[in-house]
């Protein structure tokens, strides 16, 4: 074994003693809240109407889970999230790339662009309930424009920052345009880009809570609004933390396939 191959081994035996405690470290905060929540149910210091217990948030969601309904909310809520994400992140990266590669391109578009980012989604949602009504559209477009924004920062800034000696070397190469940015820009560009998705993808799905919020009659948003017409403070709960732990998968899901596309760099 090789003196390279000797330190990656080292450094990677490392990295697998090191994780158990992190992990610890990361689970401590949270059980640590859900221990106060425990606390709190169970001494009574606020109502239960208010503030019911972990086990029966945990009841009410078994039994959503028993009649269907917690997987048919959870998987439209996903679906919107897969479709509006995909638009956004399409016309992100476009617009990102385009603006990074070209001063002209962002002379033109930058000023729109940013007038554009600065209204909140949230803001944009009465006018399109004029304009495309209340249906599938308007979640699609929301959770889209909720995406688009910092997608499209983090691409421009990705592509700026690639070396230009990069770009020397698919010179030497005589790379065509096309071959300089599929094979030099963009996977020099990945680290940002994704930094992009990974708040994009957080911004789409807190989107898509809201818009379900204020213009749906299905999906995880409505369950909360359900559970809290009904007085069902179990269910609003359980349906929280659904909500909260299907976030933190889809951006555990988007840290993977960052780490995927950067298995090329040197450890």
């Amino acid at each position: 074994m090789s003196v390279a191959q000797l330190a990656v081994t080292r450094r990677g035996d490392g990295r697998s003693e090191a994780q158990p405690p992190t992990v610890a470290l990361a689970l401590l905060l949270p059980l640590a809240l859900l221990g106060l929540w425990a606390l709190s149910a169970h001494q009574g210091w606020l109502p239960v109407q208010i503030l019911p217990a972990p086990s029966e948030a945990l009841g009410a969601l078994w039994e959503l889970a028993k009649t269907g309904d917690l997987l048919r909310d959870t998987s439209i809520s996903l679906l919107r999230v897969v479709e509006g994400f995909a638009a956004g992140c399409v016309l992100g990266l476009l617009l990102g790339i385009a603006m990074g590669l070209s001063p002209t391109v962002e002379d033109y578009a930058k000023p729109l662009f940013t007038a554009f980012a600065q209204v909140p989604t949230l803001g944009w949602i009465p006018l399109l309930m004029l304009l495309v009504g209340i249906g599938e559209a308007l979640k699609i477009i929301v959770i889209a424009k909720a995406a688009f924004v910092p997608i499209a920062l983090n691409t421009m800034a990705g592509v700026r920052a690639v070396p230009k000696h990069y770009a020397e070397v698919g010179a030497v190469f005589r790379f065509t345009r096309w071959q300089t940015l599929t094979k030099v820009v963009l996977p020099a560009s990945v680290p940002p880009v994704f930094t992009g998705m990974r708040y994009g993808l957080t911004h789409s799905w807190n989107a898509l809570v809201a818009v379900e919020l204020l213009a749906s009659a299905e999906g995880l948003g409505y369950l909360l609004v359900w559970g809290r017409q009904m007085f069902w403070l179990d269910t609003m709960m359980g349906a929280m933390v659904i909500i909260g732990l299907v976030g933190f998968l889809l951006d555990r899901l988007m840290a993977g396939a960052e780490r995927h596309l950067q298995r090329w760099r040197p450890a």
